[in-house]
């Protein structure tokens, strides 16, 4: 018989064999009638053991994760992203300067000439009642 009194602390460590043993004398517990177990029985708690034997976080209940892998998580995550937004600034750093029709001056142009043009006359820029923005993209 093997003693079940602190059972979380040591379920771990059994054996297989040990913990089929404690599996079977704790069955055998629980068939009994509530009224025909004596008081040192229902003192012990045997339902609370035979609960975390069957509930408790061991084998495929066991946590999947450790205290303090949150904060692990997030500072790693926190790390990458601040990685990632120097090397954003790096490359923009280095990149050449935006070319010079990416300006408004220059889309409003474009609808001027678009106009001249007559460009798609029948659902665009050169349309009559046409009242969307045409080329122009900057605010």
């Amino acid at each position: 018989m093997i003693p079940i009194s602190n059972i979380e602390a040591q379920w771990e460590k059994m054996s297989v064999e040990d913990r089929s043993t404690v599996y079977g004398q704790l069955e055998e517990v629980m068939k009994k009638d509530w009224k025909e177990l004596s008081l040192d029985e229902k003192k012990a708690g045997k339902f609370q053991f035979a609960y975390y034997v069957a509930f408790g976080p061991h084998g495929p209940r066991a946590p999947v994760s450790k205290p303090g892998d949150g904060i692990k998580i997030f500072a790693s995550t926190a790390a990458l992203v601040g990685v990632a937004g120097i090397i954003f600034y790096a490359i923009r750093a280095m990149s050449p300067p935006p070319p010079r029709s990416i300006n408004k001056e220059w889309e409003e142009a474009s609808n001027q000439r678009a106009l001249e043009q007559k460009m798609n006359p029948i659902t665009g820029i050169a349309s009559e009642g046409y009242s969307g923005k045409g080329f122009v993209t900057h605010k």
